[in-house]
């Protein structure tokens, strides 16, 4: 009996872990952020329902294109809990994202979240890498109506390939899930990472690192 009882010990501690990987389920209606609240928690705390209003919900503008004219020639308009208070504790944000020919979203990860993707206009390649050792390429060219989905944090990219505009919008499990833009990350950390690692880890001479950081910084 001993062994039995730490045996389910051990097996609920896991499941708990489990559990909590990821944002906990909401134990009310709704837990609307108090950006002012003097504790910090994993999120934020709840600001007194007798205080909250229907605009603590509310995003206006996702209908509204967004300026391309930029390297990227992309524009990314992605409320989070900051923009929409009563996202606080639901594990769920939005994304729109508008492209001209050609502009990408580069690759980047988001460490929070996974991440489901509809074409709305246009012609959009999107991808995904699996992760280390396969590094595996997973690709398509989606139409409009099209979705497709990015696995939890793996590093993922979009380019409009048609010939107009394209736009899309997508979903991710976490009310701020993150952004880790690899070329940003990796080049242009501050402080720098040492040029002679990255020299090193790309197998490439350190003058074009050197390069690259000046861009990013």
């Amino acid at each position: 009996m001993p062994n039995l009882m730490l045996s389910l010990s051990l097996l609920a501690i896991t499941w708990s872990s489990l559990a909590l990987a990821h944002e906990p389920s909401p134990l009310q209606d709704f837990c609307v952020a108090d950006f002012n609240a003097p504790v910090r928690v994993n999120g934020f705390a709840c600001l007194d329902p007798k205080q909250v209003t229907p605009d603590h919900f509310l995003f206006r503008g996702l209908n509204i294109p967004g300026n391309t004219s930029n390297p990227l020639g992309s524009f990314i308009n992605r409320p989070t809990v900051l923009q929409i208070p009563g996202l606080n504790t639901l594990g769920i944000s939005t994304v729109r994202v508008d492209y001209r020919p050609g502009g990408v979203v580069p690759p980047h990860r988001h460490p929070r979240a996974s991440e489901i993707l509809t074409v709305l206009e246009g012609t959009v390649l999107v991808g995904f890498v699996t992760s280390d050792p396969e590094n595996r390429l997973i690709s398509k060219v989606l139409q409009k109506g099209d979705v497709f989905v990015f696995p939890f944090g793996l590093v993922h990219f979009q380019q409009n390939v048609g010939q107009g505009n394209a736009v899309t919008i997508a979903f991710l499990s976490s009310q701020n899930p993150g952004v880790i833009a690899i070329a940003n990350s990796v080049f242009g950390s501050d402080p720098p990472i040492n040029a002679d690692v990255l020299a090193r880890a790309f197998q490439v001479d350190k003058s074009i690192i050197d390069k690259l950081q000046a861009a990013y910084n």
